[in-house]
């Protein structure tokens, strides 16, 4: 059984696969590392912000741009401080499907917040905590749009029901963060089939853990 603690979020525009790479990477982590594993999810990864994640996704759900920011916040820091912190704390790794730079993306780049603010109030929902490694699911803004209604077979949510000009300029704001946190951020190419994509996800993942044993 793994004993080494490791935080992997997984990002993405809506549709680009990041759920079912999350559940791929952690089976693969469980089955192939012996590793102690939990998947998780933001909004929604506790008992308590699975009311939050359903208003932020109801269509008919009429937020102001603030309240919905302060939403995805409390989420954060009700998610860090009862599941992810003490799951780390165990050494267990985490795998997270969406994070920080999911706020940073939609929110400054999608809504228009003021990043600076965005980052001081992430730092402070999240007690610092940062990733040691981020997957960010790379796919074609309209492809992705298919696939998320294909997959929920009816409307779509608040967030995939915006216009196209949102989920490009969401795009570019992951697309920039990963020019930030080169070190962190790994862009993989989402456009390929699961098994294509999977594949660059467990060598991703495998030369942190083999970075990780090295030190």
């Amino acid at each position: 059984m793994s004993t080494v603690s490791l935080f992997i979020t997984l990002e993405g525009v809506e549709g680009s696969g990041k759920s079912t790479q999350a559940k791929l990477l952690a089976r693969w982590l469980e089955n192939e590392h012996g590793a102690e594993v939990l998947l998780t999810r933001e909004p929604g990864g506790t008992d308590v912000t699975k009311q939050i994640r359903a208003l932020l996704s109801d269509p008919e759900a009429v937020l102001d741009a603030r309240a919905e920011l302060l939403l995805f916040l409390a989420d954060r820091a009700q998610h860090v401080a009862t599941v992810v912190r003490p799951a780390l704390e165990c050494g267990t790794i985490v795998v997270c499907d969406r994070y920080i730079d999911s706020t940073i993306a939609y929110q400054s780049y999608g809504r228009g917040h003021d990043l600076d603010l965005l980052v001081t109030l992430n730092a402070w929902a999240s007690t610092e905590l940062t990733p040691d490694l981020t997957l960010w699911i790379d796919c074609d803004v309209k492809m992705g749009l298919e696939r998320a209604v294909k997959r929920t077979g009816g409307p779509g949510d608040r967030f995939e029901n915006e216009p196209l000009d949102y989920h490009h300029t969401v795009r570019r704001g992951f697309s920039e963060q990963h020019g930030r946190f080169p070190g962190r951020i790994v862009r993989i190419d989402g456009n390929g089939s699961v098994d294509e994509v999977f594949d660059a996800v467990r060598r991703s993942v495998r030369e942190k853990l083999e970075d990780g044993a090295a030190a």
